[in-house]
């Protein structure tokens, strides 16, 4: 008898050890942030950029690209980087309210509420209909933009980086705002017209609200279907498998997407050295205090139904 209730401990205390840290993890998400499940943002370090370097200065195309390539491919990786865990965290309180619907904490219930802001998703967690659609929702809006697809948008739009609005105002996607003060007029705009083309404090600014457009705005709703569907599936994200859902980005529609699918496939070695050695001689230089796009500056897009 003395045996069998030995035995039975050591059985328990293996269990333990293997289910300790997985109902840990499930309680807290989000093991790098001493045991608390954050209320704020996520902090993920990257060089805060407030400059964009010379790119005319390069006499060669090819040059041109793998310095605009090798310069913005650490800033969109960290961007990702910070999104990714953001979507973590969701999974794993997700996986947690599956189990008990009453087990998320006060704080990790108070973080969810602030993601669902920061995606502009109504949340509600008052029964289980509400709770799945919010949960399925955020899936959808919480998740990376493949860093081509990013990179070669931001050269499309910003001309490789020697547009006016990207050299005063570090916009390199064509983003605009409609507060008037709010960034450049464009000198092509009627005079119906209000909106102006946003400017932007650091270029990690500029990366981090056209990712959260993308994620949040109806008019990309395809484009996280897109996504959606190749998570489904099990599949990498890839650029050309999101391009469709770009239509809205341009008043060129499919000639807008057949020229970034183009664009894809002919820069795609360049990026790839870009994302394989990020920083570069070419890279971003970094400097202290960054700090991600705020609340207050994010473009605003009304949540639509999905």
């Amino acid at each position: 008898m003395l045996r069998f209730g030995l035995f039975m401990l050591a059985l328990l205390a293996v269990a333990a050890a293997v289910v300790a840290p997985t109902a840990l993890h499930l309680a807290n998400p989000y093991r790098l942030y001493d045991n608390v499940v954050p209320a704020r943002d996520i902090a993920v370090e990257a060089p805060r950029v407030t400059s964009l370097p010379d790119f005319s200065q390069y006499q060669q195309t090819a040059d041109k690209k793998q310095a605009f390539f090798g310069f913005l491919a650490p800033l969109v990786t960290a961007e990702n980087a910070r999104i990714e865990e953001q979507r973590k965290g969701l999974q794993a309180l997700h996986t947690k309210w599956r189990f008990n619907p009453n087990s998320l904490t006060r704080e990790q219930h108070s973080w969810l509420e602030y993601l669902a802001k920061q995606y502009r998703v109504d949340f509600s967690l008052a029964n289980v209909k509400e709770a799945q659609e919010t949960f399925a929702l955020l899936k959808r809006r919480v998740d990376v933009v493949p860093e081509t697809l990013v990179l070669v948008q931001a050269a499309n739009e910003s001309a490789w980086g020697t547009s006016r609005f990207a050299l005063d105002a570090l916009n390199l996607f064509g983003q605009w705002c409609f507060t008037e003060g709010c960034g450049l007029v464009p000198e092509a705009r009627g005079a119906e017209a209000s909106h102006e083309v946003r400017k932007f404090a650091s270029v990690n600014e500029s990366i981090a609200s056209y990712m959260r457009n993308l994620n949040t705005h109806p008019a990309y709703f395809e484009l996280r279907s897109l996504r959606s569907e190749q998570r489904r599936q099990g599949r990498d994200i890839r650029a050309l498998d999101l391009t469709p859902g770009l239509l809205s980005y341009s008043e060129r529609g499919e000639a807008y997407v057949e020229e970034l699918n183009a664009m894809i496939r002919v820069n795609r070695p360049l990026i790839l050295t870009a994302l394989a050695d990020p920083m570069n001689e070419e890279g971003p230089v970094a400097e202290p205090g960054f700090m991600g796009d705020s609340e207050e500056q994010a473009t605003r897009s009304n949540s639509a139904p999905e």
